[in-house]
């Protein structure tokens, strides 16, 4: 009998959740199966079958928070030539031919030609999150019948969420998760993650001396730039051309300038980096991450905008890897996607500073001594003052600005 155990989860990582079971007892896998997703606060970790058995026993049940090395469940390598050697061979063999012909009431080969072939469950063909697929089957909710507002149409946990409050009144919902009609209030454990996200921001509001400066910029010059190149750059490049990149070379710029909101603070020591690991905050099903863009001060826009689309999509499917998270120099979070128009971010410690965004609003401004409308950002940035003064702070805001109000001098700096 083979235990199965959970694995090294990655540097500073001692704790897990269980978050979902892909395998009943009793279930035939091959070596390489996936097992069990395990949810660290940092990223959801695929436990595989490492040799082909049947799965015998799952020891610790989806919810529960396990340590590396504990037992997982246990996987019966003596059941494979019976079952799942038997079962390959069956179907590698070829049917022999008839050894005499059909009878007259053989169905004809044009109606089992026009029998459509098997398809996969619409669990497993619809897009949907690790999180929406949990909660699904919790409450005993199609999937595949759950419309998805996420990016590409994929089903996330508010769907889920939003599908279970509109069932008939009459469908009884199973309880823990689950709501059930007239329940005024629900409990529900928080996960490894959400509890590290929790710490996390306690410890940078408790070790850190929080300040905010804000500023506004005009984003008339972006979005002509933008409206210029975006259909060439998707069509030349295959990538969108959103704000992001432009936001993050000027973050690049601006810290080159004021290189001590991209430093650390390590005991009665200042460390400079000479380098910035740009990360981009993103909201997901698991909570909020924030995996970085390595060495971005040496990549340009198009390079930018690839990555950023891919870093973001391995995030919102969880699959990022501890070196997307870890390494990071400074932060660019956007709270204007979610229509956000103003708000005070908060230092992913132990970084000295974030960079906010926020929604882009028509508003009269005064240009030249004339009201005129334009598109306008307020931009905020929260840094650590200890190793930050106000005036540099400050500056560094002004000069994002004064790049994005002016793209082409970014091709200089």
């Amino acid at each position: 009998m083979l235990s199965i155990k959970v694995p090294p989860l990655g540097e500073s990582i001692v704790e897990a959740t269980v978050s979902r079971w892909l395998k009943k007892e009793g279930d035939v896998v091959a070596a390489g199966d996936t097992l069990v997703d395990l949810e660290t606060d940092k990223i959801t970790v695929e436990v595989p079958a490492l040799k082909p058995g049947v799965l015998t026993k799952r020891a610790k049940a989806e919810g529960e928070v396990v340590h590396v090395d504990d037992v997982l469940g246990e996987l019966d390598e003596t059941a494979v030539p019976a079952t799942v050697g038997a079962s390959a061979a069956t179907a590698s063999t070829p049917a022999s031919a008839p050894a005499s012909p059909p009878p007259a009431t053989t169905q004809p080969p044009t109606s089992r030609a026009s029998s459509p072939p098997p398809s996969a469950p619409p669990s497993e063909t619809t897009k949907s999150s690790p999180a929406a697929r949990r909660i699904a089957e919790e409450r005993g909710i199609d999937i595949a019948a759950v419309a998805g507002t996420g990016r590409g149409g994929v089903v996330s946990k508010p769907d889920v969420l939003a599908a279970s409050t509109q069932r008939p009144s009459g469908t009884q919902q199973p309880r823990g998760n689950g709501v059930t009609p007239g329940e005024r209030e629900t409990r529900e454990k928080m996960t490894t993650r959400r509890k590290r996200i929790a710490e996390n921001l306690l410890q940078s509001q408790h070790q850190t001396a929080h300040l905010t400066t804000f500023n506004e910029v005009d984003m008339s010059a972006i979005n002509a730039l933008r409206e210029k190149y975006k259909e060439k750059v998707e069509k030349e490049h295959g990538v969108k051309l959103t704000f992001m990149p432009f936001f993050v070379r000027a973050a690049v710029a601006a810290l080159k300038q004021f290189p001590m909101v991209n430093a650390q603070i390590d005991g009665d020591s200042i460390i400079y980096k000479h380098y910035v690991n740009m990360g981009i905050a993103v909201a997901s099903d698991q909570g909020l991450v924030v995996p970085n863009i390595k060495d971005a001060d040496r990549k340009g826009t198009i390079d930018l905008s690839r990555e950023i689309a891919e870093i973001a999509k391995r995030a919102r499917d969880g699959k990022l890897t501890m070196d997307d998270l870890t390494g990071g120099t400074f932060t660019i979070t956007n709270g204007g996607v979610f229509g956000s128009l103003v708000s005070t971010p908060i230092i992913n410690y132990p970084q000295v500073g974030i960079l906010g965004l926020h929604k882009t609003q028509d508003r009269p401004v005064a240009v030249n001594g004339e009201v005129k409308i334009r598109p306008m950002m307020y931009i905020a940035l929260s840094y650590d003052h200890r190793i930050v003064d106000g005036q540099q702070a400050v500056l560094f805001l002004v000069r994002v600005k004064e790049l994005i109000e002016d793209p082409a001098s970014m091709l200089i700096e």
